[in-house]
Order: C-alpha cells, then sequence, then structure tokens
C-alpha cells in the first residue's frame, strides 16, 4: 500500500526471515561464523540461542542458502512437537531416505539413516540436520537425538545437528538427565538484541535494500524505535511497517518520533479492539449512551459559562486559546478573577472553547465503555444511510449485505477517503494506546466532522491524522445490490453497469462493446485509464474502491457523502 508513495520496491519490513535483508551486527556475524564453522568441520552438535525475534531462523536461512559447502545435504524439521519416531521419520523423509520395509521401529528408521550417512560419507558428503523451536523437543526426542552422534566412523562423526531455539534451550539442556546431550555440543552462542546504534543502522540497512533513496525515518523516529522494541528486529520489523503506514495515511514524507510512537501504542496490546464484525447491543442502550456523553460536555459548557458570567463585566481581556483542557481553563478563570480587579475577565475566542479530541475520545470511552462505543458508531452509520439497525446481530456485514449493501473494511489515507467520498467508522488511538470507533461524517475544506459516541464535533483534519492508523470501515450500494469484483472474461449485469457509468463520467471511458455484460479487452483499457487518472492501483480489475469512486463521481443519487454530509433519502 505504501511502497510506491515512499519509492520502495517493496516493504522493507516484511518479518520473514529472508537473507537478503540480514543486518550483520557484531553479534550477528559472530553467530554466523560459528555456525559456518560447525558445519564446514567436524559433526556433533551446534546450539544457537535467543530471544524470540532476534534473527535466529534469518541466520540459519543466510546459511543454508548462501555458506554451506557444495556438498552438504541437508534435513530441515521445523515442528519439533514430535515423537521419537516421528522425528527419525521426518529426518528420513528430508533426506530422502526409503523408508524400511520395517518402519514402525526406531531401530529399522537409525538403520536407515546409518546406512545412508555411510554412503555419503564415502562419496564425500557432509549430513546436517536443523532443527528449529528446538526448546519444545520432548525428552525422549533430545535422547534419540543423543543417540544420533553415535553414528560415527574411527576419525569422525558422520551427523552435524544444529538445535536452534530460545533461552529456554539452555535451560532445557542444563538438566542433570540431559547432561550426556549437553556435553556433546561442541559450539554454543547466543544472539542478544541489537544496540541503540545498530538499531538505527539496521532500519537504515532495511531501508535501502527495499530501495528507499532517502531518509524516511529521522534521528528521533529511529531512537523512539529502539526505546520500543529493546533492540530486537522482530519488534523493530512490526514497529517500523506500521510507522510508515501511519506517515502514509498522514501523506507525510519522514516518520518522526511521534508516528513511531503511535504505531508502538497500536501494536502492543495494552488495548483489546473491538472487531468490526461483532457488534451486539440494544437500540435503547446506544440511545442512552449518547444522551450521557452530550449531557456530560453540555455540564463541561454549563459549568464554563457560569464561571465566565460570575467575574463580572467585562473590561479587559485575558483570552484563552481553543482546546485547552477543562483545569487549566479554571485554573486561568480563578487566577483573573482573583487579580483583585473587578474589571478582568476570561473570554473565549470566536469559537467556544471545546475538550480536544483525545480528551473527548476518553472521556466518551470512559462513560460508555469500548464495546458500547463500537456499537454506537455503527449505529450512527446505519443512521446516516437510512437504515435500521439491528438490535441484536453476530455479523454485522452480513446483515448489510442482506440488505443490498456491502461493507468496506480496510486501511487508507485522508486523500483516499475524499476519493471514496463516503461517511466512514475510523480507529483512533489516544495517547494512552486505546482504540476509539468514530465516525468520519464530513469533510469539509481542512476541517473533520465527527460523530463520537453520537455527539457531533469538529476537529482540523491534521488533528484527525495524528491519531489515525488509516484502519476504516464504510457502507457502500453495489450495483444490482450485489458485491462483486469485474475483471477480464466475467460476465454479468454488473459489467453493463460498469460500461454505462464509465461512459457517463467520461466520453474517453466509453468502451464500444462486443457484448454489453461481458468485460472484454476493450473494457479493460478503458477501467485502467480511469484507474491510472484517479491514482488507484492499476490492474484492470473493478474492485470495490473503484466501483465506489465511480458511484461518487456520478450524479448524486441520495446517498450520504463526505463533501455534502446528510441522511440518504433511498
Amino acid at each position: 500500500m505504501y511502497t510506491s508513495f515512499f519509492g520502495l520496491n517493496e516493504k522493507p519490513f516484511s518479518i520473514t526471515p529472508d537473507p537478503r535483508y540480514l543486518f550483520l551486527s557484531k553479534r550477528h556475524g559472530e553467530a554466523l561464523a560459528h555456525l559456518v564453522y560447525g558445519v564446514t568441520e567436524s559433526g556433533g552438535f551446534m546450539q544457537l540461542t535467543g530471544e524470540v525475534g532476534t534473527g535466529k531462523t534469518t541466520l540459519v536461512r543466510t546459511l543454508l542458502q548462501n555458506r554451506l559447502p557444495e556438498n552438504a545435504d541437508v534435513a530441515v524439521i521445523l515442528n519439533p512437537q514430535l515423537s521419537a519416531l516421528e522425528f527419525l521419520k521426518t529426518i528420513c523423509e528430508e533426506l530422502g531416505i526409503a523408508g524400511p520395509d520395517d518402519g514402525s521401529s526406531n531401530k529399522a528408521l537409525t538403520d536407515s539413516l546409518n546406512e545412508y550417512l555411510l554412503a555419503a560419507h564415502a562419496e564425500g558428503r557432509r549430513t546436517i540436520v536443523v532443527v528449529d523451536e528446538a526448546q519444545n523437543l520432548a525428552a525422549e526426542v533430545l535422547e534419540q537425538v543423543r543417540l544420533l552422534t553415535n553414528l560415527e566412523t574411527a576419525k569422525q562423526k558422520l551427523l552435524q545437528i544444529i538445535l536452534i531455539g530460545q533461552p529456554e534451550l539452555r535451560e532445557l539442556l542444563a538438566r542433570n538427565d540431559l547432561r550426556q546431550l549437553a556435553q556433546r555440543i561442541t559450539g554454543r552462542y547466543h544472539l542478544e538484541p541489537l544496540s541503540r546504534d545498530e538499531t538505527s543502522a539496521y532500519i537504515e540497512h532495511r531501508l535501502k535494500v527495499g530501495g528507499a533513496l532517502g531518509e524516511l525515518f529521522d534521528g528521533g523516529a529511529r531512537r523512539e524505535v529502539f526505546r520500543h522494541s529493546h533492540g530486537v528486529p522482530r519488534l523493530i520489523n512490526v514497529i517500523c511497517d506500521r510507522a510508515l503506514l501511519g506517515a502514509y495515511t498522514r501523506e507525510t514524507r519522514t516518520v518522526n518520533r511521534g508516528i513511531v510512537r503511535r504505531a508502538a501504542a497500536e501494536i502492543s496490546g495494552s488495548a483489546e479492539t473491538v472487531p468490526w464484525l461483532r457488534w451486539s447491543m440494544p437500540a435503547i442502550g446506544i440511545l442512552g449512551g449518547a444522551v450521557v456523553i452530550a449531557g456530560a460536555w453540555t455540564l463541561l459548557d454549563e459549568q464554563r459559562t457560569q464561571g465566565d458570567a460570575a467575574v463580572g463585566p467585562t473590561a479587559e481581556v485575558a483570552v484563552v486559546e481553543p482546546g485547552i483542557p477543562d483545569e487549566a481553563f479554571a485554573h486561568q478563570a480563578e487566577a483573573a478573577a482573583g487579580t483583585g480587579n473587578p474589571g478582568v475577565a476570561v473570554a473565549h475566542t470566536a469559537n467556544r472553547v471545546e475538550p480536544g479530541l483525545d480528551e473527548q475520545l476518553r472521556l466518551a470511552q470512559d462513560l460508555t465503555g469500548a464495546e458500547s462505543a463500537a456499537a454506537m458508531a455503527m449505529a450512527t452509520l446505519f443512521d446516516l444511510w437510512s437504515l435500521s439497525y439491528p438490535s441484536s446481530t453476530q455479523d454485522i456485514c452480513a446483515h448489510v449485505e442482506s440488505m443490498g449493501y456491502a461493507c468496506l473494511s480496510q486501511r487508507g489515507s485522508i486523500s483516499s477517503l475524499r476519493q471514496l467520498d463516503r461517511p466512514a467508522i475510523l480507529t483512533l488511538i489516544d495517547s494512552r494506546g486505546v482504540s476509539h470507533s468514530v465516525v468520519l461524517t464530513a469533510l469539509q475544506g481542512d476541517q473533520a466532522e465527527l460523530s463520537i459516541a453520537g455527539v457531533a464535533v469538529s476537529h482540523p483534519v491534521t488533528t484527525v491524522a495524528n491519531v489515525w492508523f488509516g484502519q476504516y470501515l464504510l457502507l457502500w450500494k453495489p450495483p444490482n445490490g450485489y458485491s462483486m469484483a469485474l475483471g477480464l472474461g466475467v460476465q454479468d449485469g454488473n459489467v453493463v453497469w460498469l460500461r454505462q457509468s464509465l461512459a457517463a463520467i467520461d466520453d474517453r471511458y466509453r468502451a464500444e462493446p462486443t457484448d454489453l455484460d461481458i468485460f472484454d479487452a476493450s473494457l479493460d483499457q478503458r477501467v485502467r485509464a480511469f484507474q491510472r487518472d484517479h491514482r488507484l492501483d492499476v490492474d484492470g480489475l473493478a474492485g470495490r474502491q473503484t466501483q465506489i469512486i465511480i458511484n461518487s463521481l456520478l450524479v448524486p443519487d441520495g446517498r450520504p457523502r463526505l463533501a455534502t454530509p446528510g441522511l440518504a433519502q433511498d
């Protein structure tokens, strides 16, 4: 989604263990050197441990793809939760060893494996077994692993075994009953997280591999990534990926400390995000919650108004900036009243002082709870579409589809929402890292109109963007009452709608068909032209976003829009 925005060739912070992205810190370089030595010299055991996400698997994949000797055969076991018999069978299968006639016994499999190893040794080949997540090996399997090291000639071991695991593996092998196995380990290495400087270099390294030409994370952002990740590469990847997405939704080319902080809060799991598709709440409860919120905010305004009236006639004015917290407002009012000058008063600016967005989100959640606030948001969205909100349902979007509408839930930016031009439920993250469901009801220039727990408020678009990471859900009316992606070869009544709608928008998109209801090559070219003109992914597939934008560009059809807010008429 954000790769083209930042000029990247691919997502640089994927958590898949891609050897191309291997960053050789001092510790990682030493660990790789130990592994290379182990597989090129005498056989036996090698042990590599490290905390979750420190890069163990990436190191091993680098070893297997780029550093193995040409005469090596490798068996990789990714799921070690096996019995001793299953463990032996898996090794034989990985090495391509034909199963013995009596494949139901450990002895038969060990004999077949020994025969294979002797033949490989005679040909000058080495055999290596790599066991990932080895801390999950059962005691009986570890004993079988030890017995495998007895397969040897008079001069050397026939099998090299590499155990990769979390720190619990070290504790496991320290047990007294496993001391014979521990004594056979010829090389041990424990990976530590990256330092702060290494974390900064790691981020830059991955960005360069991904195709970045400039600095996307400023110095403060990189330090903030280290503070939240503690130098664990996997956490660095997750935080940086989410931060890039956050910068994309805000349409800023550089990630700063604030964006990283909000990204870390969103993925920390400190607050459970309410699923979009599971709200169940009576309509009376929704209305009651909205009344509570509205009442609370009205009470705040009344208290302010009373405070203003109690000061007396206005001669000099001490202006309080909009958005100041209530406590600070009250404090300044008291200070002004206590100056001894009866002519001094505290006045509002042109707009009455309202609680800031962060404060409004907190107040709404404190008074209603996350689940109720989410239900209120969906009920508000239904109301904008003049739809009846169900008193109880397990799948809101399935309910919507039964009425001929559809949900679109994904990530985007303010610009993409302007294009779609439909009210949407946004997931906002407050300064505590707590998620909130609010409805974006209108975009008027640089102002965003929101409904928070049923109460209408207005804030600058930039204020909303600062606490939004792009997650949204909206409703739309698909042609002919059902949603389907339209592409080459599709024959359907919705293809007729697509042709006619594109032609109505601009003659340049008019495609002369062989058959109106068949998506042919001519229509494919017109759809691609439309997507190119409207900065969509140019794939020729008229999916949900393309269809919604087509709808929005047609003559207003009475459906709610961000640019022209109001209730639907159909």
